[in-house]
């Protein structure tokens, strides 16, 4: 897969997109078993733990990272496949409240994670070169197929550091 280029994403993407700084496909290969082995790390006992009252869980932050990967790889699948729809954003928090996410197990949010990525993968596989440069509307902003792929890899390094720094700290 070619570079991303900044003119396929809007600038609000771009700090998940930095933290990409190898070719794409190895970035969701590798977090295909460094995020499951990240998860495995956790206490059990950290996974309700809020680092501030107004912040989500450790287990609402890992079920908001599916959630999202798995509205990114759609979005990219209508486009890809010439649906120009406009697409509306979603909801982050209401994901979260009605999520039921702190009654699942880190194993559950694992094995979800890995069936979800795998799935992914083989989507994005069959995305040629044409239809990874299309672009469509997605909460009124143009992005290209190839940068939702990006975002997908960026976002979960993103809340992966937001765990590691705020989350796990041991003092």
């Amino acid at each position: 897969m070619n570079p991303l280029k900044s003119d396929e994403y809007p600038s609000i993407f771009s700090d998940y997109v930095d933290t990409v700084t190898r070719d794409i496909r190895e970035e969701l290969i590798d977090q295909l078993t460094s995020f499951p082995e990240f998860i495995r790390s956790i206490p059990p006992e950290k996974g309700n733990y809020q680092y501030a009252e107004d912040k989500w869980t450790v287990k609402e932050t890992l079920c908001h990272i599916l959630d999202a990967e798995r509205i990114f790889a759609y979005r990219a699948l209508r486009f890809a496949r010439n649906d120009m729809t406009a697409l509306s954003p979603f909801e982050q928090d209401e994901f979260v409240i009605y999520g039921r996410h702190n009654e699942r197990s880190f194993d559950s949010i694992t094995e979800e994670f890995i069936h979800l990525r795998k799935a992914n993968l083989i989507l994005f596989d069959t995305f040629n070169e044409v239809e990874l440069n299309r672009k469509g509307m997605a909460s009124e902003r143009l992005i290209s197929v190839r940068a939702l792929i990006y975002i997908i890899a960026g976002h979960l390094n993103h809340h992966r550091s937001i765990l590691k720094e705020r989350y796990l700290v041991t003092s």
